[in-house]
């Protein structure tokens, strides 16, 4: 998702505005000095300057348009046609237009020659124009990369100090290796199993948690080896319900352990027991991944700074664009994980 640049040009398009609005028509014969009343002048200039200021800010607006919608990085060719494309395809038609206006005004006869010049003059001088606010931006969009690039690693200290807690929680690693001693014992089938799954798991976090995003396909993959640690640790009290399409899980990229966080805070925040069972919905919609519970707090809450869930929101702001969002009642509880679609 790409920032919103601002570029403080207003100094700049009144000066050349009015720069291009006197010296175009001189340099193509619009304008001759010669025996012409100071009136006559005034009102052409005028006149020369509307056309300037509607070719200036119409080909500017078109210009921002553009920078939201295509990326130079991505796919530089289409954004160089559209560039030049509504360029060539504004302002030609607009000066035409604008200076057959003039010479019904002062009734002066219509020399195509003079209207040919003047448009290509304008389209070549609003290419080059175009070209300078490209590179402007490009300046301020790798600045605000660089101070992009430095928040997320100050983020990723932050999430790497929180993930001690998260992903390696030692309550985790010691219910894990409980339930690991149980099986040994009572199903050596079973532990050799738990312990495969167990590795999975941690192989998975430490060989993602330098990448921003994954497939969506492999994060999903990790998460069945995850459930499956968790259904050994609750037997059937919870269940996880996935309303995904195989297509979907192929179209998506999403940061990583991202759902394994999500799981996390309702495993943390719930009971779940085979009194208080816990069925768990995940499903996409939009371009977002929704996981849903039932409320079931527990009675006694290890105290909880929701560090982890403000961590998850800081990584997809700005790895994603756009943050996780909650829905809570005293019923249900939702996330909100947004996607990003790979390109078609």
């Amino acid at each position: 998702m790409k920032d919103n640049i601002d570029i403080n040009d207003k100094l700049v398009r009144i000066i050349g505005i009015q720069f291009f609005g006197v010296v175009i028509p001189n340099a193509t014969g619009l304008v001759n000095n010669t025996d012409r009343s100071i009136l006559y002048l005034a009102a052409a200039y005028a006149y020369f300057m509307l056309i300037a200021f509607l070719i200036w800010q119409g080909n500017r607006l078109l210009l921002f348009k553009l920078e939201e919608k295509y990326n130079w990085f991505i796919n530089p060719a289409q954004k160089v046609v559209m560039i030049l494309g509504g360029n060539v395809f504004y302002t030609a038609p607009l000066v035409i237009i604008m200076l057959l206006g003039w010479y019904q005004l002062s009734q002066e006869v219509v020399d195509w020659g003079v209207i040919k010049v003047t448009a290509i003059v304008c389209v070549i001088c609003v290419i080059f124009i175009t070209h300078a606010y490209e590179t402007v931006f490009l300046i301020k969009q790798r600045e605000s990369d660089k101070v992009k690039g430095e928040k997320l690693e100050r983020a990723k200290v932050q999430a790497e100090l929180e993930a001690l807690k998260n992903q390696i929680d030692p309550h985790f690693m010691f219910n894990s290796l409980n339930n690991l001693a149980y099986l040994i014992d009572q199903n050596p089938a079973k532990a050799k199993q738990f312990t495969e799954n167990l590795a999975e798991v941690y192989r998975y976090i430490l060989s993602n948690k330098e990448r921003k995003l994954v497939m969506l396909e492999d994060e999903l993959l990790f998460l069945n080896k995850y459930l499956s640690l968790l259904y050994l640790r609750y037997d059937n009290a919870l269940s996880v319900t996935f309303n995904l399409s195989e297509n979907d899980k192929e179209r998506y990229l999403i940061p990583p352990i991202s759902v394994f966080f999500a799981l996390e805070n309702v495993v943390k925040h719930n009971e779940i027991s085979t009194r208080f069972p816990m069925s768990v919905e995940i499903w996409k919609r939009g371009h977002s991944l929704w996981i849903s519970n039932p409320v079931k707090e527990k009675k006694s809450l290890e105290h909880s700074s929701k560090i982890g869930l403000t961590n998850l929101d800081e990584r997809f702001k700005i790895i994603v664009g756009k943050g996780i969002s909650t829905e809570h009642s005293h019923q249900t509880f939702k996330i909100e994980l947004p996607m990003l679609p790979l390109a078609s």
